[in-house]
Order: C-alpha cells, then structure tokens, then sequence
C-alpha cells in the first residue's frame, strides 16, 4: 500500500504543477480574478496534502497501520473532492456554464476527509513505537 500512496503523490505533484502553471499564465484571461482565486485555492491544497500523503507512505512503509492506510486514503480522496471540485466550478465559470452550480457543496465533503486524514496520521504516528 505504501508504494501506491507515493505513486499517488507524485502523480498528483505532477498535476498539480502543471494545473498551478495553468492557473498562473492562461486561466486569468478567461475568468475573473476571484475565480482565479479559487482555483489556486484548490492547487494550494492539493500540494499540501500531496506532502502529506508522501510522509504517510514513508511512515507506512517503515510501521505500517491501518491508521496510516486510512490516512493516505482519505488524503486522496480529499484531493478529488475538495481540489477537484474547485477545479470543476472554475471550469464551468470559464466556459459560462450556470448548470451544477450545486457542485460547490463537494468542497467541504472534501475539507472533511482532509481532517479525518491528519486525524488518522496522527492516530498511526502515536501507534508507532519509539
């Protein structure tokens, strides 16, 4: 399982390079700044969880724990729901598509399992013996 969390996170790393380039040259000529906003938002936090997810691959690797396996699950899933969705309305802002507006309600389902997630690595880092 450890390895796939590090597949996971380098892949993701990787898109979230290209999709911060992106939103640094090319997306601010076809929405408004605070579109723009949210989209880094989104790059932002997939970053950091992308870290999160390399340090609990390494802890899985070295002490395993179902904790820690949840934990790199639910930072995945995180990063679908909450960076993905914040992707998906800067997407439907560009293309002036007003249609599942009720998309941003994905956000916070996704802020969720980012919590759980730290919630879980902290679970498994204090299982693992000195």
């Amino acid at each position: 399982m450890h390895k796939s969390f590090l597949v996971w996170a380098a892949a993701l790393g990787a898109l979230a390079v290209v999709l911060g380039a992106f939103g640094a040259h090319k997306l601010k000529e076809l929405v408004p700044p605070e579109t723009v906003s949210t989209f880094q938002t989104g790059v932002t936090y997939q970053f950091y969880h992308v870290f999160a997810l390399l340090a609990t691959g390494i802890l899985f690797a070295n002490a395993g724990g179902s904790q820690l396996e949840w934990a790199g699950r639910c930072f995945i899933i995180g990063i679908f729901l909450f960076s993905g969705s914040l992707y998906a309305l800067t997407m439907l802002k560009a293309t002036g598509n007003v249609g599942l507006r009720g998309i941003g309600i994905i956000t916070p389902i996704g802020g969720v399992f980012f919590i759980i997630g730290w919630i879980c690595l902290l679970m498994g880092i204090l299982k693992i013996k000195a």
